[in-house]
């Protein structure tokens, strides 16, 4: 389960490789670790067909049955309980440039993160997205009111991931062609993309840290620690 992953490449670069027309979400700030219950920028249709980066909440609304409690990672698509919100108006971009895998290491695991090369390129998950109200946040600053939420679909894991998490790895779209078809496909042909990337399009880029700065960031204490150690 990807409970943690970053976006650091800020919103310019969002809003080029997505395309989108209308920016709501302000002065955004780089994201090196995004964990559950967060804000973070998504990209979706808007209520004129427009694209539109915002801010929403990580966490889907989870099926009453086991208490509701909110869901990031979505895999069984076949559920009754996402039926309802997999059509073009409730699937979103979910921007990223990196995610973490936890190692199964003792005494404990380590954090392990996968980007689509050392220079953490920007990407998207597949999401979807709801509008909701209900009481999220952590504990000690919590939000009563109405909110936007989001989580990202996930799939098998590929020969990279695998040996860290066997389980399930992120559904990630890399192309024009793919985002289009996220945000604007017929069903169907949509969920046809819930499946692992190629084995060669993954990396891991860093391990033992909760956050993935941005790589300009790394390359500069890299520089540092040799010019230090020289």
């Amino acid at each position: 389960m990807c409970n943690l992953y970053s976006e650091t490449k800020g919103q310019a670069a969002i809003r080029a490789l997505f395309r989108t027309v209308h920016d709501r979400t302000g002065n955004l700030p780089a994201f090196p670790g995004i964990f559950p219950d967060q804000m973070a920028p998504i990209v979706r249709n808007g209520a004129n067909g427009e694209r539109e980066l915002v801010l929403a909440r990580w966490g889907m609304p989870g099926p009453l049955q086991f208490g509701g409690q909110p869901v990031t990672n979505i895999r069984n698509v076949a559920s009754p309980h996402w039926r309802g919100w997999l059509s073009a108006r409730n699937r979103c971009l979910v921007p990223a440039t990196s995610f973490c895998e936890y190692a199964p290491t003792t005494p404990r695991k380590t954090p392990t993160w996968f980007a689509l090369n050392e220079n953490r390129p920007l990407f998207a998950f597949a999401g979807l997205w709801t509008p909701w109200r209900g009481v999220r946040g952590p504990k000690s600053a919590q939000v009563v009111g109405e909110h936007e939420l989001f989580g990202f679909l996930t799939t098998e894991a590929n020969a990279i991931v695998a040996p860290i998490h066997p389980k399930a790895m992120p559904v990630i779209l890399t192309t024009t062609e793919e985002f289009d078809l996220w945000l604007e496909g017929g069903t169907v042909e949509a969920l046809k993309l819930q499946r692992p990337l190629p084995d060669g399009m993954l990396d891991i880029v860093a391990r033992g840290e909760k956050e993935d700065p941005p790589a300009e960031a790394i390359a500069v204490e890299r520089w540092r620690g040799i010019d230090a150690a020289a």
